[in-house]
């Protein structure tokens, strides 16, 4: 074993293991929430779909005011209080809504305020985290430390819907109490780790680095044509996703336990596409896989009019293992390109800037989609309504998202080719 190696074992040792066991409890416990909320508003509120996307608005809202705020702040508080402290307020929050439920005074504004609170929360421990990841682990042991992460995102992925369709049978809206406990058992893991850092600052202004992260993101042609396709793939995708229950509860007359089980099937179905990903990304090349990811991943979203001609689970199934596959080569690709343009330094800012600007147009995306469905179900009913706006939403990504991606390829090759000249220009 090499001395390198040795320190890679050290580094993901107790530290890291403490860490990685609360996100993997935690992970479950956020598909949990996922699930049961908009069952909740559609089951129990019955929430119009104008309230459902109301409160999905909520779910995204925080991260287009929050996110690049938080990238700089956090770089000036301790890293392990500022985790345990939002793991507590998530904890405590999430259960105002069973104690609402139980106390008779569940509604949709007090769901909203919960979501809102929550994700809000949920933007500043993302960054905290990332920022813990390279603190406890050397450089050389990220990749292997990352590996286990996304494992474990993606294993909550495939048994989180199954998991809370299950506890939401046996528990109604008490199911919301185990995923308050699982923040609980993630700030236990956190409180158990040793002092690593943080608080320490930086000399610079915190609206300058934002700046300057927006610009990283603008300047390099590669970056901004990534920025701009996610963007367009922003408008419609959240929609799709956002009127997905009302289809499947509403339209479809699907129980509880059934959409559970085709998500945890779909879920299984993308796991399977992550496997596969570096393969069809080095066959393809990452720059070329992704305007075609793009356009495959909203292409398939068309598979919903299959239904009720064909079962709705059967429908759903497929078409969302689709719709996860391409999403995740699309991601794979993209911060494969995007992670070799930005310097170390700038990693966290920028992404706090790209995820601020794609993902700013959810919350009006998500009530949009909620809007519209209650328009069109007078007159289409609301399986059609429900159909309709997942329909536009998903050609919204197919017509659009890969204009701007498509050129990415060749810029990057014309890049390689000139660097050569440069090199000789300067060598001479």
């Amino acid at each position: 074993m090499t001395a390198a190696a040795g320190k890679d074992v050290v580094r993901l040792g107790r530290e890291f293991n403490l860490l990685w066991a609360g996100q993997t409890v935690s992970n479950i416990g956020d598909k949990i929430s996922i699930f049961v909320v908009p069952t909740l508003m559609i089951l129990v509120l019955h929430a119009s779909p104008f309230q459902v996307g109301l409160v999905a608005m909520a779910q995204y809202l925080a991260i287009p005011l929050l996110s690049l705020v938080a990238g700089a702040l956090v770089d000036r508080w301790d890293l392990r209080r500022t985790l345990i402290g939002c793991d507590l307020v998530r904890a405590a929050v999430i259960a105002l809504v069973p104690a609402a439920y139980f106390g008779h005074f569940l509604s949709v504004p007090l769901v909203f305020a919960v979501v809102a609170v929550v994700n809000a929360t949920a933007v500043f421990f993302n960054v905290g985290y990332t920022a813990t990841i390279a603190s406890i682990v050397e450089p050389d042991g990220r990749v292997k430390a990352y590996s286990h992460l996304e494992a474990s995102r993606t294993t909550s992925d495939v048994v989180g819907p199954a998991v809370a369709s299950g506890i939401y049978v046996l528990l109604g809206a008490g199911a919301l109490l185990v995923d308050a406990a699982t923040f609980l058992f993630s700030a236990g893991q956190i409180r158990a780790m040793k002092p690593y850092g943080g608080g320490g600052g930086r000399q610079e202004s915190m609206w300058r680095r934002l700046a300057h992260g927006v610009r990283l993101n603008w300047t390099d042609p590669v970056l901004r044509r990534t920025l701009q396709g996610t963007l367009l793939a922003n408008i419609g995708g959240p929609i799709f996703v956002t009127v997905l229950p009302i289809l499947a509860y509403r339209g479809l007359g699907m129980s509880v336990g059934a959409l559970g089980t085709v998500m945890s099937v779909a879920a299984a179905g993308a796991v399977g596409g992550s496997l596969v990903a570096q393969r069809v990304s080095r066959a393809l090349g990452p720059a070329r896989l992704i305007p075609w990811s793009i356009f495959l991943h909203s292409l398939v979203g068309l598979g919903i009019l299959a239904a009720p001609a064909l079962p709705g689970p059967l429908v759903l199934g497929a078409t969302l293992t689709l719709y996860g596959i391409f999403m995740v080569w699309y991601n794979v690709s993209t911060a494969a390109v995007r992670q070799a343009r930005v310097p170390s330094r700038d990693q966290a800012v920028s992404h706090a800037a790209f995820r601020t600007i794609t993902w700013g147009v959810i919350p009006f995306s998500v009530l949009a989609g909620g809007i519209i469905v209650d328009a069109l179900a007078a007159r289409h009913g609301i399986l059609g309504a429900a159909k309709l706006t997942m329909v536009g939403g998903t050609l919204i990504g197919t017509l659009f998202a890969a204009i701007p991606l498509a050129p990415i390829n060749a810029l990057l090759r014309r890049e390689r080719d000139a660097a050569p000249a440069e090199l000789t220009e300067v060598t001479a």
